[in-house]
């Protein structure tokens, strides 16, 4: 290899301008793309790809950074390259990033829109490998109480137990509450059963006068709101 080919790999070797670390003293994190910020947890790169390359070649395996935050530990590890340190090292900057978004939170933030409830639960759950069911409760002025995690495994209108779902909105005495649920496969679009889910617990929140404002379906990277689109509504 020559001496020109083999500083194709070291980071030390780019111009300070087009350097992570450096970039991101200069301009900002929110300036950096997904593949400087894992080069800046990466720190070196192994023998022909330089740190940025290799964050370029993870995001690719894996799809992105949610595809990233979903792979476990161990698959990581055995990316080339990387191994149990650089492994850690990314898991623990991610969760550190879901917990960050879980203090959010706390601030009862206000529901105006689908997209408004989703950026607080897409990060999470897009992650998840099982179905799981959550509910947002709110108050009287579209303010998140609470969110409850109620079911995980396979969901629909036999399994879910309707009163289960407003059990929660009773007793901290919620005006209103949003469903959540998500599809492992990343692909959001709601099957029948979801919208039969969708029908009866409508039905129900108008006997307990607890509106359900929404049934949200969350996907990889994407999400469905099934009021939006009028199914079970």
């Amino acid at each position: 290899m020559s001496d020109k080919e083999e500083k194709l790999y070291r980071i030390k070797d780019m111009s300070s301008d087009q350097r992570p670390r450096e970039r991101l003293a200069e301009i900002g994190p929110q300036a950096l793309t997904d593949a400087e910020l894992l080069a800046i947890l990466l720190r070196v790169g192994r023998q022909g790809e330089n740190a940025v390359q290799q964050g370029q070649r993870l995001l690719s395996v894996f799809q992105g950074l949610e595809g990233l935050y979903r792979a476990e530990y161990a698959d990581i590890c055995q990316c080339k390259g990387i191994g149990p340190a650089k492994a850690a090292q990314i898991k623990a900057a991610i969760e550190l990033g879901a917990r960050m978004k879980a203090l959010k939170q706390t601030s009862r933030p206000v529901i105006q829109s689908p997209q408004d409830a989703v950026d607080l639960v897409q990060y999470e759950m897009s992650a998840l490998s099982q179905e799981n069911l959550w509910v947002m409760l709110l108050d009287t002025r579209n303010r998140v109480l609470k969110i409850n995690k109620l079911y995980r495994g396979s969901l629909n209108a036999s399994t879910v137990r309707i009163s289960e779902l407003f059990r929660p909105a009773i007793q901290i005495n919620a005006a209103s509450l949003i469903l959540f649920h998500n599809h492992p496969s990343g692909d959001a679009s709601p099957s029948p059963e979801d919208i039969t889910l969708t029908t009866d617990t409508v039905k129900a929140g108008k006997l307990l006068d607890i509106e359900v404002m929404d049934h949200i379906v969350i996907g990889l990277g994407s999400y469905v709101s099934l009021k939006e689109r009028k199914l079970g509504f």
